[in-house]
């Protein structure tokens, strides 16, 4: 196996990642663990509708006589849980968010099974910045930086080559500078060249009429978000570890349904909530725990720290390779 490490020191090794992960960064934000839902009531709008286009995993359950959504991640349902257990500004949740994906199309960093730490934090109406979101940005770097030192320490013969400051750019400011590249290979280049990436402002159209990547409108603001991503030798592609961002207030909200034409959203539960000010005001996102695993064991497959289906000709191919998919 890869870095000397055979199936079961893999899983080791992951289980020590994750438990050390989590401990560091429920620290640097000042986060509590809650448990979370696998499934929820379509009609309440808590379900995240990710791009628009993907298909949740619904089904009956007999004794409520009621349809159900399997998570697409926790985005919204976050946000809800924070005003009704009663958390205060500059406090915050996360939790463990497994989910299916089922039009996901699988391949070396992407499966149909996601797990993630999805995590939200109160901030009050002054902090809906940019400054406020790259504060908490490098806060999270940070705690990469600390798991890279102990995962080298307790796993010498694994080594990555983190700068020490994440680097900044906008979406629009990445199209400026690489008018000729599609967007994935934007993401190539600029974080080949810093390592360490954040992308702000996803979701509202570029020059070109189309957005630098898909957001759902009603939980991230598109001008106050953005994607980490962190150079990933093995792959020689830039390695998308986290989605995040201040999420939409009142005005943004109708803003960026009114974009995407879809207004009829409004009237849910959620929607409501926000614009009666009745939830509190967020920031958010979600961390791959698979792809923080694949990155500091520098896995070339996520099948290599999780388990999942796998295409049977993608299993042949990485078995030649001598890797072997969970």
């Amino acid at each position: 196996m890869e870095q000397g490490l055979n199936l079961l020191e893999t899983e080791i090794a992951i289980k020590y990642i994750k438990d050390t992960f989590e401990k560091e960064l429920s620290k640097s934000l000042g986060l509590t663990r809650v448990s979370a839902p696998l499934f929820v009531f379509p009609e309440t709008g808590l379900n995240d509708n990710l791009n628009g286009y993907e298909r949740a995993v619904r089904f009956d359950v007999l004794s409520l006589n009621r349809d159900v959504e399997i998570v697409q991640s926790l985005a919204k349902w976050k946000r809800n849980a924070l005003y009704r257990y009663g958390f205060k500004p500059e406090t915050g949740l996360y939790t463990d968010m497994n989910a299916i994906r089922r039009d996901e199309v699988p391949d070396a960093i992407h499966s149909v099974y996601v797990d993630q730490w999805d995590w939200e934090k109160i901030i009050l109406r002054e902090e809906r910045k940019i400054s406020y979101l790259k504060k908490t940005v490098r806060k999270i770097y940070k705690t990469l930086l600390k798991v890279n030192s102990l995962v080298e320490k307790k796993y010498p013969t694994i080594k990555h080559n983190l700068p020490k400051d994440i680097t900044f750019i906008t979406a629009k400011q990445l199209e400026k500078d690489y008018p000729t590249l599609n967007r994935k290979e934007r993401e190539n280049v600029v974080t080949k060249k810093y390592g360490a990436v954040f992308i702000i402002g996803i979701g509202w159209d570029l020059s070109d009429k189309k957005p630098h990547d898909g957001r759902a409108a009603d939980y991230d603001d598109w001008k106050l978000n953005g994607d980490i991503l962190l150079w990933f030798e093995p792959l020689n592609q830039a390695l998308e570890i986290s989605s995040m961002g201040i999420r939409v207030d009142e005005v943004s909200l109708v803003k960026q349904l009114k974009k995407r034409k879809e207004t009829e959203k409004l009237s849910n539960p959620y929607c409501q909530d926000i614009l009666n000010k009745k939830l509190p005001l967020t920031i958010g996102g979600g961390i791959g725990q698979s792809r923080i695993c694949m990155y500091f064991l520098n896995k070339k497959h996520i099948g290599e720290v999780q388990s999942s289906v796998w295409p049977e000709d993608m299993i042949k191919e990485y078995k030649k390779q001598g890797i072997d998919l969970l």
